[in-house]
């Protein structure tokens, strides 16, 4: 199979009223656990790599990684920049062997995100790569985006039409009540559904994305509290909300913080029960089953997609 940008992938999407999982990935362990997930469901699969993950672990690593997984699951992959912050981050990253990028002009007063927005779309179109823009600013903490929630904002309706006509791009990430991290919530959890369906009217037929989408599984959570983590008030966005959404307008949710809290959960139950232990290949081995278990979870229950691979 092959790398490809996610137009067909959210075509069938949209119509099949499921939505496609774009999982973070870091590293060997967390790229493997996610690909052995989704071609045992036989789901379509989004990797997607934030500018911190680029740094850490290096372009061209992650790219050579990425590839041995096209190679060996027979899966098609969409490989997506997360959150890019400029023009030439995306350019680097289109550049780069990347299929599909995130230009984040959220911050930037309207003219001006669509300003920066269609400067990456004509880049990458002339290359055959798909472009995600955003509208709305999701609160929380994720690598280098920070946003508190005063300066949070809700995705406002009136705006998509002008945004998606003037920029060009493939699908638009919105901002509907989610938010980045493990601690999403103080009181009871909701999206506004009412700004999705009101999107979905204005934007017919066109690709919606959640970002801040981790449900924050209470079982890893427990996990990590029980052998010395402090994640108390951790709540995460509950499943059933983003099956409706993935019913709805959404293609693409995006999945960081629940691979995260099973990777580490695991790793310190390793340690904690095995303290001699200082072979990487043991503790890897059980974090990579732990975030495949987590992914299968995802596809099936939250996303739907399984089967559609």
């Amino acid at each position: 199979m092959a790398l490809v940008n996610s137009k067909e992938m959210f075509r069938k999407a949209y119509e099949g009223g499921y939505a496609i999982g774009a999982f973070n990935v870091n590293n060997m362990e967390i790229i493997q656990g996610i690909v052995e997930g989704a071609q045992e469901e036989k789901a379509p699969l989004i990797l997607q790599v934030s500018a911190g993950a680029r740094k850490y672990a290096n372009h061209t690593y992650l790219m050579k990684l990425i590839e041995a997984a096209v190679e060996t699951s027979g899966l098609d992959i969409v490989v997506h920049l997360d959150h890019g912050p400029d023009f030439e981050t995306c350019k680097n990253c289109i550049d780069g062997g990347f299929t599909s990028v995130m230009i984040d002009g959220s911050h930037l007063p309207f003219e001006e995100n669509i300003k920066l927005t269609r400067r990456v779309v004509e880049y990458a179109h002339d290359k055959g790569v798909t472009v995600e823009g955003e509208l709305g600013r999701l609160a929380g903490v994720e690598d280098d985006i920070k946003v508190s929630q005063e300066d949070s904002s809700y995705t406002r309706p009136e705006e998509v039409e002008e945004f998606v006509t003037k920029t060009g791009v493939d699908s638009l990430a919105i901002a509907i009540g989610t938010s980045h991290g493990a601690f999403k919530f103080k009181g009871e959890p909701k999206l506004r559904f009412d700004i999705l369906e009101e999107v979905e009217r204005r934007l017919p037929q066109f690709p919606i994305v959640l970002h801040g989408a981790s449900s924050v599984i209470p079982e890893y959570v427990d996990m990590i509290n029980k052998y010395g983590g402090k994640m108390d008030n951790a709540r995460g966005v509950p499943e059933e909300m983003l099956r409706k959404a993935a019913s709805m307008a959404v293609c693409k949710i995006n999945i960081d913080s629940d691979l995260r809290l099973a990777f580490t959960g695991v790793i310190r139950k390793h340690f904690a029960e095995h303290p001699d232990h200082f072979d990487p290949r043991q503790y890897l081995s059980e974090a990579r089953t732990a975030l495949k278990d987590m992914v299968r979870h995802k596809i099936v229950h939250v996303l739907g997609c399984n089967g559609k691979g």
